[in-house]
């Protein structure tokens, strides 16, 4: 009898769903185990689980003929796994039938069409994927561009009744000039790179392939002169190592602008940091790897698909995608080693996390300034502070004196030093970091909440974060000082005000939560009081000593209250 319910209520729900999507309305050939394995599917998926999805969905392709969502969550799980040529071959075995009437399913058409430099069919499939785009904004969007490219290959000059796409326009109209060998090109990629409505650093890179497919690698040579590891993206990064090595060629290995499949490849790349960018990871993974089908040579990118992996907690996946990096392509392979360190940190602990990136890097026989940072940011972590520091001083001694860098690495080695109870030394740190970036929030809340800490200068560490909170609002590290501040001189109302919100944004956080409680008790609500330092007992990252200080107080409250 429970079966049949469960069974029932599947169908009704596969029933709503279909009446939204889809014209077939038949279930005559599902039978209960396909419903609960598709069912599985689509709780997984939503669980973002997608490999465990893809398995039941595998398991009900029975499926694909009778109820069109199916097709549309089975493709879309395909390509999340990248599997995209699979994918392909199923929307074209279904092609003819009605089930591949979606934008997605014409979009991996398209897809498929460039890169087998079929661009009369390509034009069709847009023509196709725009009938199902008229409600998504978005989806215009990048039909827009690709119509834009599209039409750039196939008659080799510029479209003219193009629309604006603003940000989309100014990089579309860089790379369509580069495949054209229009003589402005170099032109537009300066304007490109030194755009300030944006960050387009990264093209900094497809400016230096560009220079270098026409021979200009002393200009290239010249524009990597400003490119500082320490401060670079790992694309860039590598590029500059590669001039430098005289391995130049590399960089038009990999990517060149007279490659259509190369242009798109960097198109969808952006349209997946666009997604990224607006916290839609699914679709930014959906659009990376339609990225990478195009051009797999471009390896960088394979650094955002473990990082992704990374982020969902799905190790070993992050672990495939990084043995893909090489030991000759020495930034991707320190990139490399430090992911896999930061997996045996999540999977094991610090200490071992940090033996094994030590035992590396004592392998390479002169690091850069990028690696003794990535190394003292390890120790940090690991909370060797000592260690921290020397490879932090190491640094600052060849920076310049008022570099944006060295605030930075003040800033850093002002913290440690912090940490380690050496006031004097973080002090300095932090007050010479200020001197040269005297608005900088995180470094001004750093050194007053230090001095609140130490109930030293309250009121110039108030002023300090009240200039903070002022540029960053939002920040809940920055509303928990300010809270703390006004809790220190007795303005307990708008300390709870701030600290209310600084739990709210940070639930997870063991100092917020005590902070929060010591208001409360303050403001005799003395039962919440101890319920919130109850949850900085349960937290994982509270640490030994806060713990015994949290056990007096829920014993004793808070002394002289």
């Amino acid at each position: 009898m429970f079966l049949k319910k469960i069974k029932f209520i599947l169908i009704l729900l596969l029933f709503y769903q279909t009446s939204l999507y889809s014209k077939s309305n038949s279930f005559e050939d599902f039978n209960s185990r396909n419903l609960s394995k598709y069912f599985s599917g689509i709780v997984a998926f939503g669980n973002k689980n997608n490999s465990i999805a893809l398995d039941f969905f595998n398991s009900t392709k029975v499926l694909i003929n009778t109820h069109d969502p199916y097709l549309k969550r089975y493709i879309y799980s395909l390509v999340l796994e990248e599997k995209v040529s699979q994918a392909i071959n199923v929307i074209k075995q279904n092609k003819d039938k009605n089930n591949t009437a979606f934008f997605d399913a014409y979009l991996l058409l398209l897809i498929d069409s460039l890169k087998k430099d079929n661009l009369d069919q390509s034009y069709n499939y847009l023509l196709k994927a725009n009938e199902f785009a008229q409600e998504d904004g978005f989806n215009l969007a990048v039909l827009e561009s690709l119509r834009q490219y599209v039409y750039v290959f196939k008659e080799k000059k510029f479209l003219n009744d193009k629309k604006n796409l603003g940000k989309l326009s100014i990089i579309s109209d860089t790379f369509q000039r580069c495949y054209l060998g229009d003589p402005k090109t170099d032109v537009y990629f300066s304007n490109l790179i030194n755009n300030t409505e944006a960050d387009f650093t990264r093209y900094i890179y497809f400016y230096l392939s560009y220079l270098i497919e026409n021979n200009k690698l002393e200009k290239a040579k010249s524009i990597t002169q400003d490119i500082k590891f320490l401060n670079s993206s790992l694309l860039l990064s590598q590029g500059k190592s590669w001039i430098e090595n005289e391995n130049a060629q590399k960089l038009n290995e990999i990517f060149s602008c007279k490659n259509h499949n190369d242009l798109i490849s960097e198109f969808l790349f952006l349209i997946s940091n666009l997604y990224s960018s607006d916290d839609n990871f699914e679709k930014s993974n959906f659009y990376l790897n339609l990225s990478n089908f195009l051009n797999p040579k471009f390896i960088f990118n394979l650094s955002l698909v473990a990082e992704n992996h990374f982020l969902n907690k799905d190790y070993e996946k992050a672990k495939k995608v990084l043995k893909k990096f090489k030991k000759e392509e020495n930034f991707y392979y320190w990139y490399r080693l430090k992911k896999e360190a930061q997996i045996i940190g999540k999977q094991k602990n610090d200490k071992e996390s940090l033996s094994y990136i030590i035992s590396n890097f004592r392998k390479i026989d002169e690091p850069n300034q990028k690696i003794l940072f990535d190394i003292a940011n390890f120790y940090k972590k690991s909370k060797e502070y000592k260690e921290a520091i020397k490879y932090y001083t190491e640094i600052i001694n060849n920076l310049d004196d008022n570099s944006d860098i060295k605030s930075d690495i003040l800033y850093r080695r002002g913290g440690s030093y912090e940490r380690i109870k050496n006031y004097e030394e973080a002090d300095k740190d932090l007050q010479h970091a200020l001197r040269i970036s005297p608005n900088d929030a995180y470094i001004l809340n750093y050194l007053a909440y230090s001095w609140l800490e130490r109930d030293y200068k309250i009121n110039e560490a108030i002023e300090m974060l009240e200039i903070a909170y002022e540029a960053k609002n939002n920040d809940p590290y920055i509303i928990d000082s300010i809270g703390w501040a006004y809790y220190l001189i007795d303005d307990y109302i708008k300390a709870e005000k701030f600290l209310k919100r600084a739990v709210e944004l940070m639930p997870d956080d063991p100092i917020v939560n005590d902070h929060y409680g010591d208001i409360l008790w303050k403001l005799d609500r003395k039962i919440q009081a101890r319920y919130f330092w109850a949850n900085v007992l349960k937290m994982d990252d509270t640490e030994e000593e806060m713990i015994k200080k949290i056990n007096i107080k829920m014993i004793k409250g808070l002394k002289n209250s």
